[in-house]
């Protein structure tokens, strides 16, 4: 459910394989809501947040310079929180959360607090949040006159307590096989690397474990929100950034002042977070035959053939050849689904992806090799492919049940792969360490409105592939006097970053003054990418 996959992210042999906080007001305690305190063990975690709320904003944040290796200049700064890592055990191991800043661009007076940000994951740095305003992002212009951006590490990722399951270096290089079986061995071999990577999850990150789940950094959030000062805290989130503002609004209701949430995660208990891939493997077929239509009519462009069709056989071409012979020896089955699915994930891809497969079919094999091959160069621990790909599979793991039936795997992603071969595969591949986790299994969080959860503003596009559509439909449902913005007939994932005015002019409208269309709103399509 990763806003952003980066290379070698698929799960395949050899290989490893879209939010806030909360407040104090002269320095008392907001007390929990109903839905923090409905069980025992909730109840201890609602009392260790507010417990760890109060110390945060007592102690604040110490704003400095960012060091030099985490790449943002001056005028951003860079601080950290403590937050404890078992919340209902708020006086023991203590972590600290990295985070950053930038204040309004526009006068004292003009400002209304922390605009907080998450891209989503899990396994995503917002850290770059505020390089939108210091490269001028004309999208985030007049919202960044209001508002601080603020953008940390979630626990497990980046400079914040990072988790492995795999040295860097061997999940990188390692050789990765099709993944898309063509036997009961392939199966066999694909079933043993999961386990094995759930045990080295374990044996590297095992302290961290238990506690890597989303009510564990929506209550992270509420502490930032407390060391920032804030009594109530404006939240942005993307992808699983909105499942993560849904949690948090839950939790935390009365903390928050406007929250946007961008391609959103299906937020119900029994989508967490099996089914959510499932979904997903359905809604990127559909992206993927959209991409391949524009193809087939820019053929002028590309050459890649005429009708969808054509441009499918010349992908399976490809991939067959890479299958048999690696393109110039590194990349595979394996490495094309890492490049190629950024297609159906975002249109700002379309033209490049289209662009190295059409010089690839006409000779030009380096292009490809440059655009897909494994980047060597990516084992930098901390802020490595490797560590994102442990937070995702730790909190999607560690969150909800899933089943344990090879059975039941077998069949569902059998079924599937009949109709929607494009992703199936690699994503079961990438998500079956969850059978075999070796730490306890959470409940989801029943996401609902609760007292002062102000109206949310939900953002999506129809044809996204990430997360599909019924997702924000489920969320609007869900929290009360939410409004929908629907952008029909596109399906780029993460729509506000996007030019479109029906969609930008009324974000910047709710987070400038609060405001909300009296009904929910349907937008055209920003404009179609050109070669």
């Amino acid at each position: 459910m990763r806003e952003n996959r980066p290379k070698n992210r698929v799960l395949a042999l050899g290989s490893a394989g879209a939010l806030v906080t909360a407040t104090l007001i002269a320095g008392a305690v907001s007390a929990p809501t109903a839905a923090a305190t409905s069980g025992r063990g909730q109840d201890r975690e609602a009392r260790g947040a507010a417990i760890a709320a109060e110390r945060a904003a007592t102690a604040g944040v110490d704003w400095q310079d960012c060091p030099a290796d985490w790449g943002l200049a001056k005028p951003i700064q860079c601080g950290w929180v403590t937050v404890p890592l078992d919340y209902a055990k708020p006086h023991g191991k203590q972590i600290k959360l990295a985070v950053d800043r930038i204040g309004n661009t526009g006068t004292k007076q003009e400002r209304q607090g922390a605009l907080v940000y998450n891209p989503g994951g899990p396994g995503g740095s917002g850290l770059r949040f505020p390089t939108r305003v210091t490269n001028n992002n004309a999208v985030w212009a007049k919202t960044a006159k209001a508002y601080d951006f603020v953008g940390f590490d979630p626990r497990g990722v980046g400079h914040s307590a990072p988790i492995s399951c795999i040295d860097p270096q061997e999940f990188v290089k390692a050789p990765k096989a099709d993944p898309v079986p063509d036997s009961e061995a392939d199966k066999l071999a694909q079933r043993k690397l999961a386990r094995e990577y759930a045990d080295g999850c374990y044996e590297r990150s095992g302290t961290m474990l238990p506690h890597m789940t989303t009510p564990n950094t929506a209550r992270d959030l509420d502490v930032i929100r407390a060391a920032l000062g804030e009594r109530k805290i404006n939240y942005l989130g993307v992808s699983y950034g909105t499942y993560l503002g849904a949690v948090y609004g839950t939790l935390f209701p009365g903390h928050i002042r406007r929250m946007v949430v961008d391609s959103v995660v299906d937020p119900a208990r029994d989508n967490i977070w099996y089914q959510a891939n499932l979904n997903q493997d359905i809604a990127f077929e559909g992206r993927w035959k959209d991409w391949q239509d524009w193809v087939a009519a820019n053929d002028a462009d590309f050459h890649l053939g005429t009708t969808r069709a054509a441009v499918q056989a010349k992908w399976l071409q490809l991939r067959a050849t890479a299958k048999q012979n690696p393109v110039g020896g590194v990349v595979g089955p394996a490495e094309l689904l890492s490049f190629f699915q950024s297609a159906p994930y975002y249109d700002s891809a379309w033209v490049p992806v289209a662009t190295v497969f059409s010089k690839y079919v006409a000779g030009d094999t380096q292009a490809l090799v440059d655009a897909a091959a494994p980047d060597l160069s990516d084992t930098a621990g901390n802020i490595s492919s490797e560590n994102g790909n442990a937070v995702y599979t730790a909190v999607e793991c560690t969150d909800a049940k899933w089943p344990t039936s090879w059975r039941q795997w077998d069949r569902d992603n059998t079924r599937l792969h009949r109709d929607y071969p494009f992703l199936t595969w690699a994503n079961a591949w990438m998500n079956l360490p969850c059978a075999t986790w070796p730490v306890k299994q959470q409940t989801p969080v029943d996401v609902k409105s609760g007292k002062g959860l102000p109206p949310v503003l939900i953002v999506q596009s129809t044809r996204d592939a990430a997360t599909p559509y019924a997702g924000a439909v489920e969320l609007h449902k869900r929290f009360k006097g939410s409004r929908l913005i629907t952008e029909r007939d596109a399906g780029s994932h993460g729509v506000t970053g996007l030019v479109n005015p029906c969609i930008n002019d009324r974000v910047d409208t709710y987070l400038l003054t609060g405001e909300v269309d009296a009904a929910d709103v349907t937008c055209a399509p920003h404009a179609t990418p050109r070669p």
